[in-house]
């Protein structure tokens, strides 16, 4: 991969980063704190929101990997590419309400190639929605906005990338989903570079109009302890997921990323009852039956 593509994905990159913090600041009407870093293998930039009237924290980091070989958890799938030198880069968001009736939010975008006799190269990432209380049109909104963004690509491509996040998203040790979904890709380099960058940005750009009218919609929703208290219950859940299963997070730590960057996306409070149930017939039952599993959500998967 020439220098030229690497350029103009990384470009996109930061300016999708500027446009995610810029809105999301304006929502909550509280700055992020901005932390540039650089080591012997890359550089990058991370932004938190931290305590603010709408968001208890947001992170959205990019970061540039240029590395002399693969991580495992990158070889372990392209063995073909084990000592291979490459290029990472890529944006990451994690939104973590203050109000429990505000659902949990991560987007990611990236891009990698690798030095090698055929210019291996893909890009990945996606969205999806993590809420703790479910509502059917918040999970509709959010997968037609998935849809509209894949559908200019091809019609096929919304059930796959959203086979592949559910699939994805998925705790084992649990048996259970992470939440209602979206999309998910890697690997993906169809119809050649220029489609494969158009398809990326499209689902970058469309994070933001299937995530702040929810935002808008719920952020006034009066709650209490008892809420609050599932809240954090959940967001163990989420914890596990991105500590025990998640393929990024050990990408990240395995390439020797910037710790405090990677492991931005954790919720800044959470919590562990043991052997927790819910009340049957009440609104955390809800989330478990109804929203905590695949489902069409959309009339085009109908």
């Amino acid at each position: 991969m020439t220098a030229a593509p690497s350029d103009k994905v990384r470009a996109y990159l930061l300016a999708l980063q500027n446009h995610l913090c810029q809105n999301i600041s304006a929502e909550d009407k509280t700055a992020f704190h901005e932390d540039k870093w650089s080591s012997a293998i890359g550089d990058g930039r991370t932004r938190i929101l931290r305590e603010g009237n709408l968001f208890e924290q947001v992170g959205v980091n990019f970061s540039h990997i240029r590395a002399n070989a693969l991580p495992e958890a990158a070889s372990a799938r392209h063995p073909e590419l084990t000592g291979r030198p490459y290029q990472a880069m890529g944006v990451s968001l994690v939104c973590h309400a203050l109000n429990p009736y505000v659902p949990t939010a991560h987007m990611n975008v990236r891009f990698f190639v690798a030095d090698d006799p055929q210019e291996t190269w893909w890009f990945g990432g996606g969205f999806d929605l993590t809420p703790i209380y479910g509502f059917e049109e918040d999970a509709v909104h959010w997968h037609t906005q998935a849809y509209e963004a894949c559908q200019p690509f091809g019609e096929e491509l919304y059930p796959r990338f959203k086979q592949w996040c559910d699939e994805y998203f998925f705790l084992p040790h649990r048996d259970e989903q992470r939440g209602v979904g979206g999309l998910f890709f890697d690997d993906f380099k169809e119809g050649g570079f220029d489609q494969a960058f158009a398809l990326t940005r499209s689902i970058g750009d469309h994070f933001l109009p299937a995530y702040l009218p929810i935002v808008q919609r719920r952020r006034e929703t009066p709650y209490g302890r008892s809420q609050r208290e599932f809240q954090l219950y959940r967001r163990g859940r989420y914890v596990e997921f991105n500590l025990v299963c998640d393929r990024g997070t050990r990408f990240g730590l395995q390439s020797g990323g910037r710790t405090e960057s990677i492991l931005m996306s954790l919720p800044p409070k959470a919590a562990w009852y043991y052997d927790w149930k819910p009340h049957p017939g009440s609104p955390e039952e809800a989330l478990l039956l109804t929203f905590l599993k695949p489902r069409a959500w959309i009339s085009c998967l109908r």
